[in-house]
């Protein structure tokens, strides 16, 4: 749980989670000849840290396998989401901002405790939608709405195993991550470049019917499902052809 400051409290510690231990802590055993280790930063490839500084992808896939091991050892319910998602769905770009993850809003309290029993500190921010920590130097959104919309065990159920950065994940399915993409459009938010990008990658992967229909009818999502129709991305609506 969290503090009303938004700080979780130093967690009393119980049974280590396997092969992960925080910054500075010395290992307590050799690990088995199969066992997958979660290095702490200190021990990361000079090669994983020492990136221009603008290209922070590497760093950011760590922190992802990082992230998602410990959720996937806790045997917690969720999805990887946001630009890493739209990456292991195979829309190269470099990731230049934080990793989301998507769980239910029933489940923070198991994964807060999970994260800080793994030495992380879990933040709760004004927003109430989200929590935030942070992984080998880079934030990490724990994400309970997509776009006012909440994260149920069906969007998780719809999820695909992939392997990110070597690493097998659950990932949001192309049809809720691009739903999700333009469903965050507004008057003050409209970034048609980067969904752009990610709508060219994925279009042969996309319901774009179901995303047509839960949200077409709003003016931004239709003025960008008129400017990938122009651009031939997509097809126009059967009912225009």
């Amino acid at each position: 749980m969290t503090q009303q400051n938004g700080e979780s409290p130093t967690p009393t510690r119980r049974a280590a989670i396997p092969g992960f231990r925080p910054v500075g802590e010395s290992a307590p055993r050799e690990p088995a000849a199969q066992e997958t280790v979660l290095l702490p930063v200190n021990d990361l490839p000079a090669s994983a840290l020492q990136q221009p500084a603008h290209d922070r992808s590497q760093a950011i896939l760590e922190a992802t396998k990082q992230v998602a091991a410990l959720l996937k050892r806790g045997d917690h319910l969720f999805a990887l989401a946001g630009s890493v998602a739209a990456y292991a769905h195979g829309a190269g770009a470099r990731l230049r901002h934080d990793v989301d993850f998507c769980v239910r809003r029933e489940d923070t309290e198991a994964v807060t405790r999970t994260l800080a029993e793994a030495g992380l500190t879990v933040r709760t921010p004004p927003e109430d939608w989200l929590m935030k920590t942070t992984c080998l130097g880079q934030e990490v959104d724990i994400i309970f709405e997509l776009a006012h919309r909440p994260v149920t065990t069906e969007t998780l159920g719809r999820a695909e195993e992939l392997a990110v950065d070597s690493v097998h994940m659950p990932v949001l399915a192309p049809t809720d991550l691009m739903r999700g993409l333009m469903e965050a459009f507004s008057e003050h938010y409209c970034d048609f470049g980067s969904a752009l990008a990610v709508a060219r990658a994925l279009r042969e992967k996309v319901h774009w019917e179901d995303v047509r229909r839960d949200c077409g009818d709003d003016p931004m999502p239709a003025a960008f499902f008129f400017l990938l129709e122009r651009l031939n991305v997509i097809e126009p609506p059967k009912e225009e052809r």
